[in-house]
């Protein structure tokens, strides 16, 4: 008698293999989303140390001094030259200030950290620098900003591989699976 497969196994019993993580050798555009204080630019930053990818963190260059935003017109100018390159992660969701169909377009990779707001609030209140406006950002994304970027990831990355991470213990597990996978490659 043949075993048949199951849903979370290959032949019972015996794990079945992580397509994703094969996805994860061919991942050279790779852009990081989610809540503020979720902890995208610190993924980037592990992520990049893993892969040998640039990082950009487009807090960086989005913000002027004195955080003024870059008009939108500009910011998708540079963004287009940003994701001309053929290697990158690009961490960063500027909510409501963002061009972020220009990243999403060019990416094969979205990680989108969906983390709770109590994690999030958690990590902001530690950094002790944030203002009003990200505060009213913070607490409204779940209704306002999240689902403008499904929808956006819907419409302008359907080809790219999107992982969506409720927790810190599933992002270590892929970040320790990648390393994993890139150290098999190389």
């Amino acid at each position: 008698m043949t075993k048949r497969p199951t849903r979370k196994t290959g032949v019972r019993g015996t794990p079945a293999p992580n397509c994703n993580l094969r996805k994860l050798e061919t991942m050279k555009r790779v852009v990081i989303v989610g809540r503020g204080a979720s902890g995208k630019s610190t993924l980037a930053r592990r992520l990049g140390d893993v892969t040998g990818l640039p990082v950009i963190e487009v807090d960086k260059i989005f913000w002027r001094p004195g955080l003024i935003a870059t008009p939108r017109d500009q910011w998708v100018v540079m963004q287009e030259k940003l994701v001309a390159g053929d290697r990158w992660i690009m961490d960063g969701d500027l909510g409501p200030y963002d061009a972020v169909e220009v990243r999403l377009r060019a990416a094969d990779t979205i990680l989108f950290l969906d983390f709770s707001l109590v994690r999030c609030a958690w990590r902001a209140i530690r950094r002790l620098r944030e203002g009003a406006d990200f505060w009213r950002w913070l607490l409204a994304y779940r209704y306002q900003s999240r689902p403008i970027l499904r929808a956006a990831i819907a419409n302008h990355a359907p080809n790219a591989v999107l992982h969506v991470f409720r927790g810190p213990k599933a992002l270590d597990r892929f970040v320790a699976d990648a390393s994993g996978v890139m150290r098999d490659v190389r």
